[in-house]
């Protein structure tokens, strides 16, 4: 399962990293995967956010679709947002 967050991000569980199917969040530009508590830079220069906050953040500008939106309220719930 895959959620296109943004060109250069998405939401998958097809990942290697992945494991047990819980999703990572995927640079797309470097490959490098993110857990639900990873510092990542979503936004360059804009410094670095939990990885379930840039998912939100990313989300709200996707067209997602009822089982994307699945995937991002498990990978997001596997946290406090905070």
């Amino acid at each position: 399962m895959k959620a296109s967050l943004s060109l250069s991000w998405e939401l998958t569980t097809e990942h290697a990293a992945s494991s047990c199917g819980q999703a990572v969040l995927v640079n797309l530009t470097t490959g490098e995967a993110f857990g639900p508590g990873d510092p990542v830079q979503p936004y360059p220069g804009r410094g670095y956010m939990r990885a379930t906050l840039a998912v939100c953040r990313l989300a709200q500008a996707a067209e997602l679709d009822t089982a994307e939106q699945a995937l991002i309220a498990r990978f997001v719930g596997s946290l406090p947002l905070r």
